[in-house]
């Protein structure tokens, strides 16, 4: 996960996500940096705009929390169906999220 924190890091900063800056991140942070997961998370990276995915992965779960803040108490049933929509939100923002580990 540390890798994935210090590529968001490196992106919000506005740098360019590469190994070098990746390695010199996770150093800094007082991680060590395996060579192999550095290379295959910028790779897996590579032609991904990370403001699009980090805002696909976030929307879902805000979207999910709505029906619950409305307020009132719904039926079981409709509860029992919320929760299946939440977790197949959930689902569908991790599919995209898995990409990244290649």
């Amino acid at each position: 996960m540390e890798y994935v924190y210090a590529a968001m890091l490196i992106h919000k900063a506005g740098g360019k996500v590469d190994e070098a800056t990746v390695k010199k991140v996770l150093e800094a942070a007082g991680a060590k940096a395996d060579d192999a997961r550095v290379k295959a998370l910028v790779a897996s990276l590579d032609g991904v705009n990370i403001d699009e995915a980090i805002k696909n992965a976030t929307v879902a779960p805000v979207a999910a929390a709505a029906p619950a803040a409305a307020g009132g108490e719904a039926p079981k049933e409709e509860k029992k169906e919320e929760k299946k929509e939440e977790k197949k939100s959930a689902e569908e923002a991790a599919a995209g999220l898995g990409a990244l580990f290649g």
